[in-house]
């Protein structure tokens, strides 16, 4: 007695018809020629920044731009310069694609978006690239400065430990009670230069250190013991003073870099979102005019 089994082929349209399509979705040599034109803009447009820039700026006192000025208009421009890129990279690459026959409107939009996106990422990990290996050479550089500064440093303290001797120390050993007797102007000012980094590196130069400054200024200058005390504490506070400026100046750069920094990577997911929509847009032009 036989036995049947059902009918598992396929039926025939669905035999002839072909399970996977033979063109990927991802057009690679639109994607690449978009993030090729992408980067050269991003040159291009940085290059002239740059020009701009520099022409804004001066050495001379009050005039051109200041630092904050420049800081604000250096983010801005490169914020443009991401947009833009982004735009020409985007529309490069949607546009260039080859045409797809035989897919729903939607899957082509999502094609031409993601090609678009491709394209912006590609070009952003060049650029990325070439920073990092430029910060790379530089930090190779500071690695073999600090590499021969370390075995300066080790030989030194292997030949005599009076090298780690602080000079200041020395100064506090060798005062005397009659301080700038017989002593040259050279000693003295290397001497004072000593006393003064020490007290303000530490955040204020100490009583002791401030009454031997008086009497060597009353000793050299031949003025009486008080106004040279309140000479010595008038440049005291004015390096003080030109150091907290200085501490101020720094906070602000670090402020305006990481602010900077924060924009940038706004503008760089705007950028993404950019050169998605221009790449679909082109795509919506090549097929609308093919």
């Amino acid at each position: 007695m036989s036995t049947s089994y059902p009918n598992t082929s396929l039926p025939t349209a669905a035999a002839d018809r072909p399970l996977e399509s033979p063109v990927s979705g991802t057009s690679w040599p639109a994607i690449f020629a978009g993030a090729l034109a992408a980067a050269a803009t991003t040159l291009i447009l940085v290059a002239l920044g740059s020009g701009f820039g520099l022409a804004s700026v001066s050495p001379w006192p009050h005039s051109g731009a200041s630092a904050t000025t420049f800081t604000v208009m250096t983010a801005i421009w490169l914020i443009v310069v991401q947009w833009l890129s982004s735009l020409m990279g985007g529309y490069l690459a949607g546009r260039l694609r080859t045409k797809w026959v035989g897919l729903h409107t939607h899957e082509v939009f999502f094609r031409d978006t993601a090609n678009g996106f491709v394209a912006w990422a590609l070009a952003t990990v060049v650029g990325a690239g070439a920073l990092t290996s430029a910060v790379g050479s530089a930090s190779e550089t500071a690695a073999q400065a600090v590499s021969s500064t370390a075995a300066h440093i080790g030989g030194a303290a292997t030949t005599s430990l009076s090298d780690s001797v602080a000079p200041y120390d020395v100064d506090r050993l060798l005062r005397s009670s009659d301080p700038g007797k017989d002593t040259s102007n050279a000693q003295l000012t290397a001497e004072v230069t000593r006393i003064l980094t020490k007290g303000l590196g530490s955040g204020d130069v100490a009583a002791a250190d401030r009454d031997y400054l008086s009497k060597l200024v009353a000793t050299r200058t031949g003025i009486s013991e008080t106004d040279a005390r309140k000479r010595v504490n008038d440049v005291i506070e004015e390096e003080k003073a030109a150091e907290l400026k200085a501490r101020q100046a720094a906070d602000e750069a670090r402020k305006a870099i990481a602010t900077t920094s924060i924009f940038m990577a706004l503008s760089m997911l705007v950028g993404a979102f950019i050169a998605s929509a221009a790449a679909a847009l082109g795509g919506r032009l090549r097929d609308a005019h093919s």
